[in-house]
């Protein structure tokens, strides 16, 4: 559901078979991330938050980059947080989380703040949360690959483990009601 751009690590949910028609449900909820911003000359780390702050927290509005997969056309995003954690010893790299809106381009709020400081771009960035899927439970290629050579060989319970069903995720992100079964047969006449 959604991509990680090059050089991105971290949450990637992946949808399977019919689960695949959910997808919409789950993309555009809010992300995670850390990461490390490098600046070209040396900054203050308070006054650069200060700069962050000031520019580029609440609803902000931001042209996708050149090579994006969506149309370059402004838009408005919404930072919720971005706090420097702390600075290299030549107070140029600096690391940093943030939670925004579905759909921001982290590499291009570090190059509009480059714009503003005299250069700076993404080193690294990893995403700790997409919506409701976060890292405590996300597993690497190599072991997906793994659990499914040995569900391939009647051992199913590493990918078991792996997997998240639909109906388990779709009660995270919307309301449900239960329904007695005797009222199953009705509700599908559309009875009230």
């Amino acid at each position: 559901m959604g991509t990680l751009d090059p050089k991105v690590t971290g949450v990637l949910p992946i949808t399977l078979g019919r689960a695949c028609k959910l997808a919409g449900y789950f993309i555009k909820h809010d992300k995670s991330y850390v990461g490390i911003l490098h600046t070209h000359k040396e900054q203050n780390i308070k006054e650069l938050q200060k700069l962050i702050d000031n520019n580029f927290i609440g609803k902000i509005l931001q042209t996708p980059p050149h090579r994006s997969a969506v149309k370059r056309e402004e838009r408005e995003r919404t930072v919720y947080s971005w706090k420097l954690l702390e600075s290299s010893e030549d107070n140029r790299d600096f690391l940093f989380e943030c939670k925004v809106e579905g759909g921001t381009y982290i590499r291009k709020i570090c190059s509009d703040l480059g714009e503003m400081i005299g250069g700076a771009h993404m080193g690294e960035l990893r995403r700790t949360e997409a919506g409701i899927f976060d890292e405590r439970e996300i597993y690497s290629l190599d072991e997906f690959m793994l659990a499914v050579d040995e569900w391939k060989s009647g051992n199913d319970k590493k990918l078991k483990k792996m997997l998240v069903s639909a109906e388990d995720a779709i009660k995270k992100v919307l309301p449900i009601v239960k329904v007695d079964k005797s009222a199953v047969k009705s509700l599908y006449n559309g009875k009230p």
